[in-house]
């Protein structure tokens, strides 16, 4: 029972995260080396969450605002 409670509680925490959007820059890093080698630059953080809001702000799709 209490491994049953504790699996749902990571994957409500999972989902939550990745609505949230907090394991984004991750992804970002993973996908962008493992789809074009380590020796392709990437966005830093700062960067990386700049260049997401301007996505969102010129295309915004099913946002409320």
């Amino acid at each position: 029972m209490r491994d049953a409670l504790a699996r749902a509680a990571r994957g409500a925490a999972w989902y939550v995260r990745q609505l949230m959007g907090d394991d984004a820059y991750r992804v970002y890093v993973e996908h962008r080396r493992a789809a074009h080698g380590p020796d392709v630059p990437v966005l830093d953080e700062r960067q990386f969450w700049r260049q997401r809001m301007d996505d969102q702000d010129r295309n915004p799709g099913a946002r409320c605002c």
